[in-house]
């Protein structure tokens, strides 16, 4: 049976289901009371992105006149939610669907999800980290949960503030045995994967900035991201070494890394954060640089949003940001073992073999 065929016998899912509208209210009193404005921005466009890990779901804009043009589902709405900043709307939030293909179904992932983006303006990165930390209390006791002693698929964590908090080079260092300079050298991330039997193989043939991403994914994904899943608190990870600040400023104290941060609880990653680049120059310059990636990576380049450069000429003020799921909020707030337990229509029921 698919999941809303179940809503009249199973109980269990149900409340499951419904702590979906439970959380997304909370989110919107927490905006709301904070005196943030909620704004709606498209979620097809004709510039996507440049992101190169990233698959997209493509499609074609018919015209009435006969033309036709490329048209692409968002994974994010960043780009426009940054042109409201930049047009002077302040703090903004906004609850919209994104799309992501090629991820699995399932698990903690599904091709279509909802998201929640706000900016915040006039904040750095770590302000931020708090502001975070009190929209998950809020939500908590919206919902009836104990932040102190919330219980996740039978493991208690405590949400109360301040999280713990690793810099991205404090944790190569503990868990992988690289100081900040390894971290940032090829050669000693390639010396770390071989001593652990990794699988070299696939990366003859790859430039030297490709050779280290290939390397600081695996490590970072195998060596620690899954030591975090063991702390009883969330843990913000946070200044990413600069060839993983994405949109993200640099550390004006050091620009090797940036001001970047992300959230995990249990293991799973919640959030996605920067202390937001302004730079107009700069911001097309990583974009190019994204694309020459896509190409190597054998996928379709995209062309870039030039009116997102334009607006970031005009001029955008110190403003921090973030991305949270909220199907992954859901999932903890429900206590539900994956995301297909608090949606209605799961994909994996959609798409059937």
């Amino acid at each position: 049976m698919k999941n809303y065929q179940k809503l009249g016998t199973d109980e269990a899912l149900r409340r499951k289901l419904l702590m979906r509208e439970q959380v997304i209210d909370a989110v919107r009193s927490f905006f709301k009371q904070s005196g943030y404005h909620e704004v709606e921005t498209p979620l097809m466009a004709a510039c996507p992105g440049a992101e190169p890990y990233l698959n997209l779901f493509e499609t074609t804009l018919q015209r009435l006149d006969g033309r036709a043009q490329a048209a692409y589902l968002l994974t994010s709405p960043e780009y426009a939610m940054k042109k409201l900043v930049v047009a002077g709307m302040g703090n903004i939030f906004q609850i919209c669907k994104t799309f992501r293909n090629n991820e699995s179904l399932g698990g903690t992932h599904n091709p279509e999800f909802t998201i929640l983006e706000w900016y915040h303006v006039g904040v750095d990165y770590l302000e931020l980290m708090r502001e975070f930390e009190a929209i998950m209390m809020f939500i908590c006791r919206a919902v009836g949960r104990d932040s102190a002693h919330f219980v996740y698929q039978g493991r208690e964590y405590n949400l109360s503030q301040p999280y713990l908090r690793f810099s991205v080079a404090e944790l190569f260092e503990r868990f992988v045995g690289l100081s900040a300079d390894q971290l940032l050298d090829v050669k000693a991330l390639r010396q770390a994967a071989a001593a652990r039997g990794y699988d070299l193989a696939g990366l003859d043939g790859l430039n030297r900035e490709m050779v280290w991403e290939e390397l600081y994914n695996q490590l970072f994904l195998n060596e620690i991201e899954s030591q975090l899943a063991s702390f009883s608190q969330p843990v913000i990870v946070y200044d990413y070494p600069a060839p993983q600040a994405a949109l993200a400023r640099k550390k004006a104290s050091d620009p090797r890394f940036a001001e970047r941060f992300e959230v995990y609880l249990g293991g799973i990653e919640l959030g996605n954060a920067f202390g937001e680049l302004t730079d107009a120059v700069e911001q097309e310059a990583r974009l190019r640089q994204d694309l020459v990636l896509r190409q190597e990576l054998g996928k379709k380049p995209q062309p870039i949003d030039q009116d997102f450069i334009d607006a970031l000429h005009q001029g955008m003020p110190e403003t921090s940001g973030i991305a949270v799921g909220i199907d992954r909020l859901v999932m903890l707030m429900a206590d539900a073992a994956s995301i297909e337990e608090t949606l209605f229509f799961p994909s994996h029921e959609l798409f059937l073999d």
